[in-house]
């Protein structure tokens, strides 16, 4: 696919190159260029039985730089550059902020790191859009987590056809991911088994194809996607929501389905019992629904997940590539561990097999009470499984405020008790408890 790429790029410079005697100087000119600048504070304690407590945090300052050309024919360009600098570190560091996936991978997770994040041609016209590069993009199974602090990136081709403005089509071709706690680009499917791809694919022709159909209206919407990995696995995911108006308040009920099965060589592979998961392969089904009622400047919700148990297959959720879907995640959940390099097969919280997760949440602004751009959100996750030893309590509270468009500041308390990881094998780790605390500053310019 790489030379499908290469391709494309040559084809679309040749395009520019054949009209910049007219056109060059406008194409730059009228070129958008922003930029954001980001701060990231975050301290991570934990207490478990029968071993010491331990207590790492770290200081960050980095950001993005986004140039986009003005459009020639109907094809542009984008460029993004991402840094991250750490500083005041810990002895024990969390390098969730900073290079965990570079760590992994070998390299010093401790150490900074800059890329070249983005780096796409783009072509569009009324309804068709092509894009093909790296770029930075976002659906359920696979996402940017730019909430931290840089997002993921992917490598590939991404085409999308859209009809009046409620219908849309996705096609898309991706051979390379970088995690956003790294700088390397690496083969998608190499990313998420790490060592044992060989073993488990067979291959070293990694590349995901996905196909999305999205529609839109005011009160409903409706997404279905088809994640192909090749001689990995094929995950369907299917959700919907839809919007009631009572009096001057709006409820909000939605659905979700996601069926994940391993494919050809894995599925052969995995069946071994010598294999990582002990012999079984791949087959997920979850299901989640939620409740949300926005009264005036308040919302409050009610969601609830189930991941069916299958004690013949390996059952959890295998969310490689950043995916956080269920509609009870909550911001611990799935907090690096299956898309470090190599951690596909691990699952955490309300993602592994057999887990029931009952979340509620409350958020208000106070816009109408004279404190423009300040809110508050709380939110608290049950997650029951027989598997555990005890059930995982969530407790998240958000501080937030954002002054217009340019600039935002976030404070953040989490605590968990029974924090829960499962192994490739399925076995089940639990931490006493791990409390955390996040300070975020966002500037945009």
């Amino acid at each position: 696919m790489k030379y499908i790429i290469y391709a494309l790029l040559l084809f679309s410079s040749t395009l520019l190159a054949a009209t910049q005697a007219q056109n060059i100087s406008e194409l730059f000119d009228k070129a958008n260029v922003n930029a954001k600048i980001k701060y990231y504070y975050i301290q991570t304690d934990k207490e478990k039985t029968n071993l010491p407590s331990t207590s790492a945090y770290a200081n960050s300052v980095g950001g993005q730089f986004n140039m986009q050309t003005a459009t020639l024919n109907g094809f542009s360009a984008s460029t993004t550059f991402m840094t991250t600098n750490p500083f005041l570190l810990s002895p024990n560091v969390d390098t969730s902020i900073i290079a965990k996936d570079n760590g992994a991978l070998g390299g010093d997770a401790t150490e900074g790191f800059s890329t070249l994040g983005e780096l796409y041609i783009s072509y569009k016209n009324a309804n068709i859009n092509i894009d093909a590069g790296r770029k930075v993009i976002k659906s359920p199974l696979m996402n940017a987590k730019d909430v931290r602090m840089l997002p993921s990136a992917v490598s590939g081709i991404f085409a999308s056809y859209t009809k009046n403005k409620n219908l849309k089509i996705e096609v898309v071709a991706i051979n390379k991911f970088k995690q956003r706690t790294s700088n390397r680009f690496m083969g998608i499917i190499e990313h998420a088994l790490g060592a044992n791809r060989d073993a488990i694919t067979e291959s070293k022709n990694d590349y995901l194809a996905q196909v999305g159909v999205i529609y839109n209206r005011d009160d409903f919407n409706f997404r279905v996607y088809d994640d192909y990995a090749n001689h990995f696995m094929n995950s369907i995911y299917l959700d919907s929501t839809l919007d009631m108006k009572i009096a001057d308040n709006k409820l909000t009920l939605g659905a979700q389905y996601i069926r994940q099965d391993s494919i050809g060589n894995a599925d052969k592979n995995l069946k071994n019992t010598g294999s990582l998961t002990g012999g079984k392969i791949i087959v997920v089904n979850a299901v989640a629904f939620k409740a949300e009622l926005a009264i005036k400047s308040a919302k409050i919700g009610i969601d609830y997940s189930k991941v069916i148990s299958n004690d013949n297959a390996h059952d959890s959720l295998v969310l490689p590539w950043d995916g956080t879907p269920l509609f009870t995640n909550m911001i611990t959940s799935n907090n690096l561990f299956q898309s470090i390099y190599g951690n596909a097969l691990k699952a955490d919280s309300v993602y592994i097999g057999g887990t029931q997760g009952v979340k509620i949440f409350y958020n208000q602004k106070y816009d109408s009470f004279g404190f423009k751009g300040l809110s508050t959100t709380l939110a608290y996750l049950n997650s029951s499984n027989s598997r555990f030893f005890k059930d995982q309590n969530d407790y998240n509270a958000v501080i937030a405020y954002k002054h217009s468009q340019n600039f935002s500041i976030a404070l953040k308390a989490i605590l968990t008790y029974n924090d829960t990881l499962a192994s490739e094998l399925g076995s089940i780790s639990q931490t006493d408890k791990l409390t955390q605390y996040r300070a975020i500053a966002n500037y945009q310019f």
